[in-house]
Formats: C-alpha cells, structure tokens, sequence
C-alpha cells in the first residue's frame, strides 16, 4: 500500500474542490431490489484509477464514509450499509434490498494521478401499491338518497399512489351534490410506505342498475391497478306499471292468453289485481301473471291490472278474440234441371273483414256463382275459402244438372279411305244418355262425357240410298234425328254427271237471259208508239180516255218486271 506525503494529499483536495461536478444526477430504484448507483457513468478506465471511495450523506449536512478501494484492497466502512453493498468493476456502488431509508445522496470520489474527482448521485426510491382493494361496499343504493358507495385502499407504496373512482370507465369527480370522495394518506412509520385510501359517496339514479363501479390507482412509476368492476342493487318505488299480453299474434277463439303486469319498481312488486272485462277481479301472489284459457268471441274487451298497495296505479290493454263462421246455401249434393236457375247463398259471421275465394273443380272463378239458367256444363264442385287472418273456414256444393238428351247435330262424311261414310251424332244430357242407330255399324269412336256431351260415331258402307237415325236416351226421356245416307255408287255417279252438265247448263242460263233483253226491249218499242198516238188523239179532239192512266200504270210494271227477268 502506498503512503501519500501531507502535500500530495493537500493537493489532491485541492484538485477535488476545483474539479467537483457542479450538477447532481438523479437515479430511481425499486423498493426491495438491488440498485446500481454510478460513479461517473464509468467515463474513466479502471487502470488508471488509484483509489474509488463513496461517501454517503447522513443527515443534517454530515457525510459518512461507506467504503474505500485502493487498488484491489476494498474496505467497507459503513456499518449501516456493511451487508448490503458491494463495489462493481466499474466502481459503481451496488445496494441491495433498496429501502426508503437509502432515499439519500451518495457521492463517488476518484483518485487517478494527482486527479481526484467527486460525482455525487441522488436515490430515489419508488414502490407501486402492494394491492388495491375496496372494502366497505354498500349493500344496495337507494335511488336519490347519497350512500357510501364504498371504501378504496392502494397500500404500502412511495410516493404515495393516486386514486380514481370510475363508472363504466368514466372518471367521477366530486360535485359536491350526487357525487363526494374523500381522499387521505397514512405513512407507515416502520417502513415509511404510504398508503391511499378514497371514500365514494354517491346518489344513485335508475340509470345506475346495471352500472359498473370500479376504482384504478396511479404511481409514478407508471403502473396502474384497478379493481374488479362491481354493481349494485338501486332500490326505488314503483312509479309506472304496464299490462302485457305475453301470447304473440292474433287471439283466436281457443287460444291461451297470459297477462302479465310489469311494474318498474325496485324491488319488483310480487302481488297484483287482474280486472276482467265484466267486472270481475282475480288476485295473485307470488307472480305477476295470469292466464286466460279457451277464450271465445265473448272474451274481448278492456283488460287492467293494478297494485295490490297502490290501487290508483293501474294499466289496461284491449283484446279482441277473432272469430270466424260461415253458412253457404245450398251446400252438399245438389241436382237441378237443366234450364233452372240456382243463385248460391254465402252469410260471414266475423270479427273483421274476410277474403272469399271461389273454385269449380279446382280452378279459381272470378266471382261468386249465380246461374240464370243451368246448362249442363255448369255441373261440378264448387267450393269457397274464406279467410281472415290465421282463420280459415270452406264450404262446398256438388252441382249436378240433370235433363233429357237433345242431339244437337247429326251429321255424315265420307271416311279417309273413300270407302266408308261416318256418321257423327252429338248430344247433350244428364245423366249420360245411350245412343242407337237404325243401322249396324263399326263403331270408330264414344268420346268422354264431359259437361254433359257426348259424341258418338259409327262407319257404315252403304250399297243404296238409306235414311238413318239416330236416337239417345236417359231416365229423363229420349231424343231422335235422321239423315239421308245415299250409295257410295250413287255418289261417284252423280259426280260425274255434275261434271257433264255444267257446260249445257250455262249455255242454257246464257240464252234465257237474251232472250228476256230482246222481249223488254221489244215491249218498250211498241210501248212508245202507243203512247205517242195516244197523246195525238186526245190532243186534237180536247178529250180525255177514260181509262188511260190504268192501261199506263199496268204497262210500266210490266216493262219493270220483264227488266227484273232478264237481269236474273
């Protein structure tokens, strides 16, 4: 170990004194855990250093030594710090288990050369709240009246941490009305923590029943807590009350009904009154509901329910049962003549306005069906739907239209062979009439009966002229027509016979024509000289003939109907 002269040391003081660092820096550590406290952020190399000693201030403007390094001898000083310091290679002071008494300035001195420096550092020492905690937490709320809401801790921490009361996570702050907090710090003398406590007071509204209070603390060390979010049970009288049906859709008759009376009271109440609409009065307990079975038509009406405590508070709901019923007449099997008139009767009975629709045989009609006077094509099954709502009711009629068979065409052609002549007999009855023929046949075809047709055809070959006919009956009477059916020879004679004479024929037709021209023209002539002398008699002798203007009249229409002759 090397010995300093007197001077040497005088001057090394005197060195520290001019060199000293005019600024203090500032380090933070973590309650309990281990601090490195810098000696000159290791600006200098440990070779050149021949002596590291840190001092500590302990009080009152006095320094204390806390060890010494004079090259690898290390000499702690301090018995307050003995066991909780040591001296890292870059000489800066390592302090474990930090507590608020460390909170303190420590000062590095370095000796290298004739050099002595001195860096002195200040500690700080930070601890976030051990736990955050409410206690005292308020049973329930009554609605406008302020209560302790509940009592917020943030223990042990330095400096001491900051509290902040939330509604869903809204800050509340203190209005002096509906809202006061009250804060307040106490240090533990032993260890010197700080712990926060805050008293929420608070006048809780109906909007407050499922709010969520929660409270957070703050500490400069940057962490922050808080709380698991809690509610609170708000109690107020009840100031409205609302009949419900709980039953969805219309009420039809048969339905259940449930009531139910809802009443916005904290605590809910549990006894009500329900009021029929004839005036009577079903109390219950213990629920807030009732129920209706099978109601009919004389179900509807005004419907209330009220407070069993609170008699004037009282809501009420109209009901209205819907009901359907329908009468149509005639209905069933129905058998008219043909020719009659039928006019269908339909009579709703319902709560509302009902939809009716209408269909023959399946097939939707435009309107209802009314008959002036029955064919037999108006035969089938008529069914109506009417329909209000979910209700739905039908009804139907079979309408047979019954008469006598009439054929209405009796009718021949020749077959597609040239062979055959067919014959086609169409009729109309109800029930379905038979057909006869006065000849056999091969029978071609019976078509469906359908709206009271029926059409019948048979091939005959006839070698002469025959008059056929044809006959259909039914339980109602019978009906017959005839047609002449000449030879198949006959025919192809004729034909031809019709091709020979058409030329004579014309010719014929062609002189009778001008034969009657030249005879009207003939009469005119002979006309006009007549009257010509006739005018000069009467003239020369001043005479009138009796008898004149006749024999005139009759010889114009003459002339007339020669002219009318010939022009045909």
């Amino acid at each position: 170990m090397h010995l300093l002269s007197a001077s040497c040391v005088c001057s090394l003081l005197i060195a520290a004194i001019l060199h000293r660092a005019s600024g203090v820096e500032t380090i933070i550590g973590r309650y309990g855990e281990t601090l490195e406290i810098p000696c000159n952020k290791g600006a200098f190399k440990p070779e050149d250093v021949f002596m590291t000693k840190w001092k500590y201030d302990k009080g009152d403007g006095v320094a204390g030594d806390l060890l010494v390094k004079q090259r690898e001898a290390l000499n702690i000083i301090s018995d307050e710090y003995k066991s909780r310091v040591s001296l890292a290679d870059n000489s800066s002071l390592m302090l474990s288990e930090a507590a608020l008494k460390d909170e303190r300035t420590f000062t590095c001195m370095v000796v290298s050369g004739v050099d002595i420096q001195e860096y002195p550092v200040n500690v700080l020492i930070h601890k976030v709240p051990a736990a955050l905690q409410i206690s005292d937490k308020a049973v329930e709320l009554e609605i406008g009246k302020r209560t302790k809401l509940g009592k917020c801790v943030a223990q042990d921490a330095n400096p001491a941490a900051t509290i902040t009361w939330l509604k869903n996570d809204q800050p509340l702050a203190a209005d002096g009305e509906g809202i006061t907090i009250l804060a307040s710090v106490q240090v533990d003398p032993v260890t010197g923590l700080s712990t926060t406590s805050s008293t929420l007071e608070y006048a809780a509204g109906k909007e407050d029943t499922d709010a969520q209070f929660t409270c957070s603390a703050q500490h400069t060390a940057g962490a922050e807590l808080e709380t698991v979010p809690m509610t609170f049970t708000i109690t107020y009288p009840t100031e409205n009350i609302v009949l419900q049906v709980i039953d969805q859709g219309p009420l039809v008759e048969g339905d259940n009904v449930t009531l139910r009376c809802v009443a916005d009271g904290n605590p809910a109440p549990t006894s009500f009154f329900f009021h029929m609409p004839k005036g009577d009065v079903v109390k219950v307990k213990d629920a807030d509901t009732y129920t209706i079975t099978d109601v009919t038509r004389n179900s509807s009406g005004e419907y209330k329910c009220s407070l069993m405590e609170d008699g004037p508070m009282e809501s009420s709901k109209n009901l209205t049962v819907n009901y359907l019923d329908i009468n149509l007449s005639p209905s069933g099997n129905i058998s008219k003549n043909a020719e009659e008139a039928l006019a269908p009767s339909l009579k709703i009975d319902a709560s509302g306005d009902a939809k009716v629709t209408w269909t023959r045989n399946n097939v939707k009609l435009d309107k209802e069906p009314t008959f002036n006077k029955l064919t037999y094509s108006d035969s089938g099954l008529y069914e109506c739907v009417v329909a209000m709502g979910p209700l739905s009711q039908k009804a139907s009629f079979e309408l047979i239209v019954e008469g006598a068979p009439v054929i209405r065409q009796l009718s021949k052609h020749l077959g597609k062979d040239g062979q055959n002549k067919v014959l086609v007999c169409e009729a109309e009855g109800s029930p379905k009439p038979k057909v006869s023929w006065s000849i056999n046949g091969t029978l071609l075809d019976e078509s469906p009966f359908v709206n009271g047709k029926v059409t019948h055809k048979i091939t005959v070959a006839p070698t002469a002229n025959l008059t056929v006919s044809c006959t259909v009956f039914n339980m109602f009477g019978e009906d017959t027509k005839v047609i002449n059916v000449s030879s198949l020879f006959e025919e192809v004679r004729m034909d031809k016979r019709g091709d020979s004479d058409d030329g004579g024929q014309t010719r014929m037709v062609v002189g009778i024509v001008c034969g009657l021209l030249v005879a009207s023209i003939i009469i005119g002539l002979a006309y006009w000289v007549y009257m010509k002398k006739s005018k000069q008699g009467s003239w020369k002798t001043g005479e009138k003939e009796s008898g004149s203007s006749e024999e005139e009249k009759k010889l114009e229409e003459k002339v007339e109907e020669n002219s009318q002759k010939a022009e045909v």
